[in-house]
């Protein structure tokens, strides 16, 4: 078994769960499977209908380290703050109820997390039926930032940190805010406040996590995972971390993501360049800003770059354009 400091330390799996029946028994089993046996797992139901609350307090009556909880307010965000509260392990991770762990995912993170570094998992989706082109892109592109520990590095493409692929110390883990915030997504909001208290990645070598996709998944019909929620964390975050007023700021496209970010920077009465490559929208004003052409525009280590460019081709070309540049560059897409 894995030994840290000559003693065990306990890990608590921070479950919340709501009408998971078809899903919850593997998910749970495949906690009772892992090859590091020293955790602890808090069950807490957001209020189900279904069998999984009864399956939830069996699973707590036949094994000690498992306990079940009430939620005694609404929503997973509530629900992981309650099993937070009740949690005594050195070492913090959260599940999804629907999802599935390897045998071996706890050993694996406790071979990678440390005192400032937040352990990382590599991840492989799931769908019956078969995944999308969407889903298997973002698996191997995170994936890929784990592999080389730089998942911070494209924050604010995407959520870096699949939210049950992580395991860090408490201390940390209260550094960055634990499950405090009452924004969403929440998953991508702790992201970025692991990104904001300093933490580093260090990402283990093989899958850990395996990732359900289904119709009624919570992140596929709650608004509270719309894409509008992603962009308005996406700038919430980059103005209290890495945004630089002695810097000009520059918003790189002109479609529905920059004109999201444009707007942004309007309301909150910041000024900007506005550029695109689309001859059809160059010299037009929007939100007050006449949009220039991004060729030739002077970029120097003045300018923060924010892209918004959705199409890969795209990307590519203003790549290349930046590939010596001394701005500082965010993607944003």
């Amino acid at each position: 078994m894995h030994d840290l400091r000559g003693k065990h330390s306990i890990i608590s799996i921070i479950l919340p769960f709501k009408n998971e029946e078809d899903y919850l028994g593997e998910c749970v089993d495949s906690i009772l499977n892992q090859t590091y046996p020293y955790w602890e797992l808090l069950l807490v139901d957001d209020h189900s209908s279904d069998r999984s609350s009864a399956m939830a307090a069996d699973y707590a009556q036949n094994d000690a380290r498992i306990r079940y909880f009430l939620n005694p307010n609404q929503g997973v965000i509530e629900a992981m703050k309650h099993g937070y509260a009740q949690s005594t392990g050195s070492l913090i991770t959260r599940m999804d109820g629907d999802d599935v762990k390897t045998p071996d995912n706890l050993e694996q993170l406790l071979s990678k997390v440390a005192p400032g570094v937040l352990a990382v998992g590599k991840v492989r989706y799931f769908r019956k039926d078969g995944l999308g082109l969407g889903y298997e892109k973002y698996e191997k592109w995170v994936n890929q930032l784990t592999e080389t520990d730089d998942n911070f590095s494209e924050v604010y493409k995407e959520c870096v940190i699949p939210s049950p692929t992580w395991l860090v110390y408490r201390k940390d883990f209260e550094s960055a805010g634990c499950f405090d915030s009452d924004l969403y997504p929440e998953d991508y909001d702790l992201c970025f406040r692991f990104y904001k208290a300093g933490l580093q990645t260090k990402g283990t070598s093989g899958v850990i996590h395996l990732w359900r996709d289904h119709e009624i998944r919570t992140t596929r019909t709650s608004p509270h995972y719309a894409d509008n929620r992603f962009m308005a964390l996406k700038l919430h975050y980059f103005k209290e971390i890495d945004f630089d007023s002695s810097k000009s700021l520059v918003v790189w496209g002109a479609g529905k993501k920059g004109k999201q970010v444009a707007s942004y920077w309007s309301s909150e009465g910041v000024p900007f360049s506005w550029i695109t490559d689309n001859p059809k929208k160059i010299g037009h004003n929007i939100y007050g800003t006449v949009l220039d052409n991004s060729l030739g525009f002077p970029l120097t280590e003045k300018h923060q770059i924010i892209i918004t460019v959705a199409d890969l081709d795209g990307q590519k070309d203003i790549a290349h354009q930046l590939k010596d540049s001394t701005s500082s560059v965010f993607w944003f897409c």
